[in-house]
């Protein structure tokens, strides 16, 4: 639908009929909410019934003894790590575990899955072939 025939309907109609549909403007059956799930089911004859599995359950640790403060001041200084990269991930995990087994005469590149790496890359966001490595 095009601009002018868009503004011609609203001409027509009334500007009223263009206008947001709320709750308050629409029948009784409208609830727009803010995006909740209802807890329950709503019945033919308008009676809302709670259903027990749609009503979400908090759990939440007891913190007696603990601590720490939810708060974090900006003034608290930075941390003295390096961040994490999949360079140094590599060398902590894994390089380790394939040292190992090159030293006993066990490692073999058929079966990387064992030290946690995928063959494939099929349904990553990023696809690593060695064309996007840093050379």
């Amino acid at each position: 639908m095009g601009v002018l025939s868009t503004l011609t309907r609203g001409l027509v109609r009334g500007a009223d009929r263009m206008s947001e549909f709320t709750s308050k403007r629409g029948p009784n059956t409208f609830y727009k909410s803010r995006g909740a799930r209802p807890t329950g089911v709503l019945t033919s004859s308008r009676k809302f019934i709670p259903v027990r599995a749609m009503i979400p359950e908090f759990v939440v640790p007891n913190l007696e003894g603990f601590n720490l403060k939810p708060y974090v001041s900006y003034k608290a200084p930075e941390g003295t790590e390096q961040p994490m990269t999949a360079e140094s991930l590599f060398s902590q995990v894994v390089a380790p575990q394939i040292e190992r087994d090159i030293e006993e005469g066990v490692f073999n590149k058929d079966n990387l899955e064992k030290y946690g790496l995928e063959k494939t890359q099929d349904g990553k966001l990023f696809k690593l072939y060695p064309k996007y490595f840093a050379r």
